[in-house]
């Protein structure tokens, strides 16, 4: 039988992959067979994964445009050109009703979390195109399609992140077999949890039928498939990962 769903020779950039999801989705695409750089805010994490995957751990800010080119530069000289990249970093933000946020507090989590992948999309796409392959894969979130209370920033930046996926993905339809998908999870048992309050965090596992918190690992393996060649009809989507809540 044929290895399925194997990546050797691919080039994996993985953001906010110091620890938490980006993490186990580095090492998921590191198992099976990728080359893997690893790019995150926090130095240390992104030197721990990298040294475990023997890949690369780049430091830097989503949100600078000269910092994502020198990032992808470092990819390209040491590893080769991005044949996948998933824009996974981002924040929550403070959670509280939204007249008591400032503007500066919206305007911190739409630019990790939209103007990041956005600029990371937009540094790897011409290669793609160039060469005629591609993957990539945005982290949303179920907030982005429902709507969080308390949490309104993170769940419109979300909401921006399926819609940028759907958009890029139809500019790039028929320009070779370059795909862009997103994925939504529900309640994921990260570090990110720390940041929302336990009344949030509650609010959300309420709504899960399975009665549980997904793991990393789980997000990762849905990563994996749509990284893969075999994920070669599939573009423009998002696909939860929720144990089961009811989404659009």
């Amino acid at each position: 039988m044929a290895d399925f769903f194997q990546l050797k020779d691919q080039i994996a950039l993985v953001t906010g992959g110091g620890q938490g999801i980006g993490a186990a989705i580095a090492r998921r695409l590191h198992a099976a067979g990728a080359r893997v750089a690893v790019f995150d805010c926090d130095d240390k994490h992104a030197d721990e994964i990298a040294e475990e995957l023997g890949g690369l751990a780049i430091g830097g800010d989503v949100c600078s445009e000269s910092d994502v080119r020198d990032a992808i530069a470092k990819v390209e000289a040491r590893l080769g050109p991005v044949s996948i990249l998933v824009n996974n970093a981002g924040i929550t933000g403070r959670t509280d009703l939204s007249w008591n946020l400032e503007v500066d507090e919206v305007r911190t989590v739409f630019e990790v979390n939209v103007i990041g992948p956005f600029l990371f999309s937009k540094a790897v796409v011409p290669g793609m195109m160039d060469r005629g392959y591609g993957r990539i894969v945005n982290v949303a979130s179920i907030a982005g399609k429902e709507g969080n209370p308390t949490l309104l920033p993170y769940s419109a930046s979300k909401a921006a992140v399926i819609a940028m996926t759907k958009s890029l993905a139809k500019e790039l339809a028929g320009k070779g077999d370059v795909t862009v998908n997103a994925i939504s999870p529900a309640v994921i048992r990260t570090p990110i949890l720390d940041g929302m309050s336990p009344s949030t965090v509650e609010y959300m596992l309420s709504k899960i039928p399975m009665g549980r918190a997904g793991t990393p690992e789980e997000v990762a393996a849905l990563v994996h498939f749509l990284a893969s060649r075999e994920s070669s009809f599939t573009t423009g989507q998002c696909y939860d990962i929720s144990g089961g809540r009811a989404t659009y």
